[in-house]
C-alpha cells in the first residue's frame, strides 16, 4: 500500500511538471523561495564565538532588504492574477489603523532613520506573507510546496549539524550563554529560535499528512521532532504540546466565547505569572510557588528594566523597532550594563509597548489576537475548517504563547514572525472565501452565514 501511494504521488508530480507553464514555475519558485528566504535567511550558520546576541538578531544587511523587496513585488504580482479580491479584503479598519499608528511611531521615533528602514522591510515582509496563500491553484500545490520548503530547510539544518557543527550547534566557546553547549540551532542564531521554528514546522508537517501527502509529511514530522528534541527548547516543546491539546479540544466547542476562554485564558495566565510577577507581589508569590520556573530562566531583570522604560513613554513609545540598542539604553547605571547588549525584552507584548506605546499594544491585540480567533470561528461555522485551518490556528496560537517569553512581533524578517503572519493572513482569507473541494484552492466568497462587516458576500472566483 505504501509503495503504491509513493508511486502514485511521484507520477502525479511528474505529470504536473510536464504540463507546467512558465507562470506555474514562477508561482512555485516564489512560494518556496520566499519561505526559504525567511526561514534560512541570507546569513545562516552564524559564528557565535565572538558575537553578541544582539548582533545575531538585529541589523539585517542591505541584501535582505533588496531580497524581500524583490519577493514582495514578484509574489504580489503573481497573486494578483487570481487573488485580487483576497487582497481587497485586507483594506480593513484593523489593518489600516495598525499600519497608520506604526507609521506615526516612525515619525515620533527617537531614531527616525532606523525606524523608517525597518518599517520598509516590515511592509515588504507583510506583502510577501499576504501573498503566499493566494499563489497556489490547488490544495495539492499548497501541501507540496509546503513540503518542499520544510524538507529543504530541514535538509540544510541537518547538513549543518553533520558538516559544520561549530556553526550549527551551541558551543562552550560561544561569547554568550556557553551553558547551552550541545544544543542544536541549525541555520538559526539561537536554539530558542530553532525550537520555536521546529514547533511551527511540526504543525505544518501534520497538515501535510492530513491533507494527503502522508509520506512527505511523515518524513517532515519525524525529522522535525528529532531536531526539536535536540534543541533542548523545553519551553517551546511544552507550549507545542499544550497547543496541540487545546486546539483539539477547541474543535469540539461551538461558541466563539467558549473557544476564546479555552485558547486565550492560558495566554493571560502566562503573562500574569511571567511578566506580571515583576508588577505585583501577589503574582510574584504565586509564580514562586509553581513547580516550574515561570520566569523562564530568570528574565525578571530585563522585564523590570523594560517596564520602567515603558512608563516614561507610555502613550507614544520610543519608535518602531528602535528601543533596544538605541540611546534609550545607554549611559546605564552600574549593574545594568547588560541592557546595552540586549536584543529584546523576552516578551513580545512588552516590546510592542516600548516601541509603539499602549495604542500600539491595543491595536496588536485587536489585529493579531482577537481577529484571527474570530476568523477561525467564522471559517469553521461556514464549513471551511479542515487540516489547513487547524494548522494555521496552531501556528497562530503557538506564536501568541511563545511571545510571552520571546519577542518577534513586527520583527521584520524574523522567521517565526513571517510564519506567524502567514498563518494570520491565511485565517483571514478562510473566513471570507470558501476553500473549494476537489483539491482546488481557489477561494470563493461564502454566503453560508452572516459575517463580520469586512467580509464580502460575493460568490465569484478570485
Amino acid at each position: 500500500m505504501s509503495r503504491f501511494a509513493f508511486i502514485s504521488d511521484t507520477r502525479a508530480v511528474l505529470g504536473e511538471v510536464s504540463r507546467w507553464e512558465a507562470i506555474d514555475i514562477a508561482r512555485t519558485g516564489a512560494f518556496v523561495g520566499a519561505l526559504l528566504l525567511a526561514w534560512i535567511s541570507l546569513q545562516p550558520f552564524i559564528d557565535l564565538s565572538n558575537m553578541l546576541l544582539a548582533e545575531v538578531t538585529t541589523g539585517k544587511e542591505a541584501s535582505t532588504y533588496v531580497a524581500f523587496g524583490c519577493f514582495a513585488l514578484v509574489t504580489f504580482a503573481l497573486a494578483m492574477r487570481d487573488g485580487g479580491r483576497g487582497f481587497a479584503t485586507l483594506i480593513s479598519p484593523g489593518y489600516l489603523a495598525l499600519v497608520g499608528w506604526t507609521a506615526a511611531t516612525v515619525v515620533m521615533s527617537i531614531e527616525p532613520g532606523t525606524s523608517a528602514r525597518r518599517f520598509v522591510l516590515s511592509l515588504c515582509v507583510a506583502a510577501v506573507a499576504a501573498s503566499l496563500l493566494l499563489l497556489p491553484k490547488s490544495e495539492n500545490e499548497l501541501r507540496r510546496w509546503f513540503a518542499i520548503a520544510i524538507l529543504s530547510l530541514l535538509a540544510v539544518c541537518y547538513l549543518g549539524v553533520l558538516l559544520i557543527p561549530n556553526l550549527s550547534v551551541h558551543l562552550a566557546t560561544d561569547a554568550q550563554e556557553p551553558a547551552l553547549a550541545g544544543d542544536w540551532r541549525g541555520v538559526f542564531g539561537h536554539k530558542n529560535m530553532a525550537a520555536g521554528m521546529m514547533a511551527m514546522l511540526l504543525f505544518l508537517g501534520i497538515y501535510i499528512i492530513r491533507a494527503g501527502s502522508w509520506l512527505a509529511g511523515g518524513i517532515a514530522v519525524g525529522l522535525t521532532v528529532v531536531f526539536f528534541i535536540n534543541t533542548e527548547g523545553k519551553s517551546s516543546l511544552a507550549l507545542c504540546v499544550v497547543v496541540l491539546a487545546l486546539t483539539s479540544f477547541a474543535a469540539s466547542i461551538r461558541s466563539l466565547w467558549g473557544r476564546a476562554i479555552v485558547l486565550l485564558a492560558p495566554l493571560v495566565m502566562l503573562n500574569m505569572i511571567g511578566i506580571g510577577s515583576v508588577m505585583s507581589d501577589h503574582l510574584a508569590a504565586i509564580s514562586k510557588a509553581l513547580p516550574v520556573d515561570a520566569t523562564f530562566t530568570g528574565r525578571t531583570d530585563i522585564w523590570t528594566f523594560g517596564l520602567e522604560a515603558a512608563q516614561l513613554k507610555l502613550w507614544t513609545g520610543y519608535g518602531f523597532a528602535s528601543f533596544w540598542g538605541s540611546s534609550a539604553v545607554r549611559n546605564l547605571p552600574q549593574g545594568m550594563e547588560w541592557a546595552a547588549s540586549a536584543a529584546h525584552s523576552h516578551n513580545g507584548y512588552l516590546d510592542i509597548t516600548l516601541a509603539m506605546g499602549l495604542p500600539g499594544l491595543a491595536l496588536l491585540i485587536a489585529v493579531f489576537v482577537i481577529a484571527p480567533l474570530r476568523n477561525f470561528h467564522t471559517a469553521d461555522c461556514q464549513g471551511n475548517s479542515g487540516p489547513l485551518a487547524t494548522a494555521l490556528l496552531q501556528v497562530w496560537l503557538f506564536g501568541l504563547y511563545l511571545s510571552s517569553m520571546e519577542s518577534f512581533f513586527l520583527d521584520r524578517a524574523d522567521p517565526m514572525w513571517v510564519t506567524f503572519l502567514t498563518a494570520v493572513f491565511g485565517l483571514h482569507y478562510l473566513a471570507r472565501f470558501r476553500l473549494k473541494t476537489q483539491l482546488e484552492l481557489r477561494f470563493r466568497s461564502s454566503q453560508a452565514i452572516a459575517a463580520p462587516p469586512m467580509r464580502t458576500s460575493e460568490s465569484k472566483e478570485l
